[in-house]
């Protein structure tokens, strides 16, 4: 889940982590009512789920409560990078002196988390690194031992900023590394993390992205999940608790584990095809789970036909099949479907479906040639 500046900023606030006051606005009324309860200037932020904000005229700093109900005006409604503006962060103009990044993530191939700190901020971290590789300063922590103070000045040392700043970025990477792990984090970033003209070190942006698997764990990141930008295909699979990425092909994919839909997608592709989703229904997906992820795949007009690719382990090839069954009797389906089933129960689940097979349905005995089939099929109705 990624988190719109203004959560993240209220994420870092619950732990502690310094940021400039401000207030979330949805109408030209609300912010003009942020600004009027803080001291002039303060800056209008476009809030949407993309980089480029300042550029496409989605951050302003204004001066006088004209200005703001102007600039709010303004920024409502702007398309940037495709992303429609709903929403504003009215905050507090901030005395910036410098301006740093830092950075929290997982570092798979090292198997422990991995800390960025530079202080050349305000900029992408990408252009830093090929212009100036030398000028981030990484740390690798142990996610057993965790990120000590003596770490953590080396780490400032490293990164040689302003030793003005020392004691209060030391202050705030122990906090952030805090919220990183406490909230089933997989990435936080703020760029830029600024040293104010008296000194206090803040985060001026914020960068969250939270582990969805993690929801549980958290009864507030509902709220986060509620406000992710999803299209019909997407909120309409979320709803029914299905993992869902609308892609832009014609082959719906259906499959049983990440893994194996991901590996899905890319055989549709080796063989010419192109996949409209990525659609995993799970380790131990039932009847029920089935019926609704094909609902969702012949609501999509994009479909020309259906791959439901299945290796049964928890997952039960005769619950597929009844799945499949339950779906074609409740819905109509508008495309063709292939099934590769295959690992627990698949004979009996197969024998399940031989008295329903036809045109509009029908079995393959591996994954390749079930991705050439559901191609070709696709392929014609186009």
């Amino acid at each position: 889940m990624d988190l719109l500046e203004y959560q993240g900023k209220e994420f870092f606030a619950a732990h502690d982590i310094a940021v400039p006051p401000g207030g979330f606005a949805k109408s030209v009324e609300e912010a003009v009512g942020v600004a009027e309860a803080m001291e002039l200037p303060v800056v209008v932020k476009a809030q949407v789920h993309t980089g480029g904000r300042g550029k496409a005229g989605g951050v302003k700093l204004v001066r006088t409560m004209e200005e703001v109900r102007q600039h709010a005006q303004n920024i409502l409604g702007l398309d940037i990078k495709g992303h429609i503006v709903e929403c504003l962060l009215v905050e507090a103009a901030s005395d910036i002196a410098e301006e740093y990044y830092t950075s929290f993530t997982l570092d798979r191939s090292e198997r422990k988390h991995l800390g960025m700190l530079s202080a050349q901020g305000g900029v992408e971290i990408e252009e830093v690194a090929e212009r100036d590789p030398e000028a981030i300063a990484k740390i690798w922590v142990d996610p057993l031992e965790g990120l000590t103070e003596p770490q953590c000045r080396d780490w400032v040392a490293a990164a040689k900023l302003n030793p003005a700043a020392t004691e209060g970025a030391v202050s705030i990477l122990l906090k952030l590394y805090e919220a990183y792990v406490a909230g089933d984090a997989d990435l936080v970033e703020i760029n830029p993390l600024i040293l104010t003209g008296n000194g206090e070190v803040i985060a001026l942006d914020a960068k969250v992205t939270l582990d969805g698997n993690a929801v549980f764990r958290h009864k507030n990141y509902a709220a986060y999940d509620a406000s992710q930008p999803r299209d019909e295909r997407e909120q309409a699979a979320n709803s029914k608790g299905l993992q869902y990425v609308g892609l832009s092909g014609n082959v719906g994919v259906i499959a049983n584990g990440a893994g194996l839909a991901m590996s899905t997608v890319d055989v549709v592709n080796q063989v010419g095809g192109a996949a409209a989703n990525f659609l995993d229904i799970g380790g131990g997906a039932n009847a029920d789970v089935m019926a609704s992820a094909l609902d969702v795949i012949n609501n999509d007009p994009a479909v020309s036909a259906i791959f439901i690719n299945i290796f049964g382990g928890i997952t039960r090839g005769e619950e597929i099949a009844k799945g499949v069954i339950e779906a074609m009797d409740r819905v109509d389906i508008a495309s063709p479907i292939v099934i590769r089933l295959d690992g627990t129960n698949a004979q009996q689940g197969r024998d399940m479906l031989q008295p329903y097979l036809s045109d509009k349905l029908m079995l393959s005995p591996n994954m390749l040639d079930a991705a050439h089939r559901a191609t070709a099929l696709a392929g014609q109705a186009a």
